[in-house]
């Protein structure tokens, strides 16, 4: 991008959490943007899809855990909501439009639930939120791990990584310049000083799947809000695909109709990667949101 961010660091009850701020100027110009990654991702994979958006003061958070923020433990994924929340009061966040991917779109749902006062809008991109009844089920060990935790940690560059990544699911099906903005910024020094490690280490990764079913409160927090809500999701899953299709959507179909304020589009010529598959497309959408024409493609 022509312009780089500012890096942020927040010290939020002992835990480090950093986010990047785009525009700082045109904040109180219009609704700020906060932008919320999936699981194992980064604040800086919304890079492409802010460059659709000039005419926004953006702030792209960093989930504990992920990038630059600090972070290895957790109850359930509400600590991700409620550590957004934090981070919405720190900066004293005023009437901004929420956009959250997967992992992060259930988060930034409690988040808004959490501090009501900062949201006036949110976008909800394949969120990872099944039907109510699933959340009843038994638990998952404690030690349990997403096939996510072997994932390869080491490489000696960006580029070797997106060489590894650029023809294999899922990330082959994200634009070229969105997958090496993940590859560039998803990389950190490794500890010993030889090559580099992700920034959203695999054990870290593979602990947070297990507990896709482990925040009962969500609907709580569903039902708690006022504002719209714009549900996008995905093709539907492939049951061919074993063992499971990651570029199917995980959302509930039902789901926009729990919201006191909610809108469905599915888009059946794209995946769950959609933010990094279609840059351009994702900031028309989130555009067309904010001017009120959410349920049309």
């Amino acid at each position: 991008m022509s312009h780089q961010p500012k890096l942020h660091h927040l010290d939020l009850r002992g835990l480090s959490l950093a986010c990047f701020e785009w525009r700082a100027a045109l904040r109180g110009t219009a609704p700020t943007l906060w932008l919320v990654h999936a699981t194992g991702f980064h604040g800086r994979v919304w890079d492409q899809v802010i460059r659709h958006l000039p005419q926004h003061h953006v702030i792209a958070v960093e989930l504990r855990g992920h990038g630059r923020s600090g972070g290895t433990g957790f109850d359930s994924w509400a600590d991700f909501g409620r550590d957004l929340a934090a981070m919405a009061d720190a900066l004293d966040l005023q009437d901004a439009v929420g956009v959250g991917h997967s992992m992060g779109a259930h988060a930034l749902v409690q988040a808004a639930a959490f501090a009501p006062q900062r949201f006036r809008q949110l976008v909800l991109i394949d969120p990872v939120i099944r039907a109510p009844a699933e959340y009843h089920q038994p638990a998952p060990p404690a030690d349990a791990l997403h096939p996510a935790a072997q994932r390869r940690n080491r490489f000696a560059s960006a580029q070797e990584m997106f060489d590894r990544f650029v023809d294999r699911p899922p990330y082959s099906v994200f634009d070229t310049q969105a997958l090496h903005d993940y590859c560039q910024h998803g990389l950190k020094p490794a500890a010993d000083g030889q090559g580099f490690e992700l920034a959203c280490a695999p054990a870290f990764e593979g602990r947070v799947y297990p507990n896709a079913l482990g925040n009962a409160g969500i609907y709580a927090s569903i039902r708690a809000l006022q504002v719209p809500v714009l549900v996008l999701r995905a093709r539907p899953q492939d049951p061919s695909i074993k063992p499971w299709d990651a570029l199917g959507t995980p959302t509930w179909p039902a789901l926009a109709q729990e919201f006191r304020q909610g809108s469905d589009l599915q888009l059946l010529d794209k995946t769950h990667m959609l933010p990094m598959e279609d840059p351009a497309l994702t900031a028309r959408l989130i555009a067309d949101a904010m001017a009120g024409q959410g349920a049309r493609r």
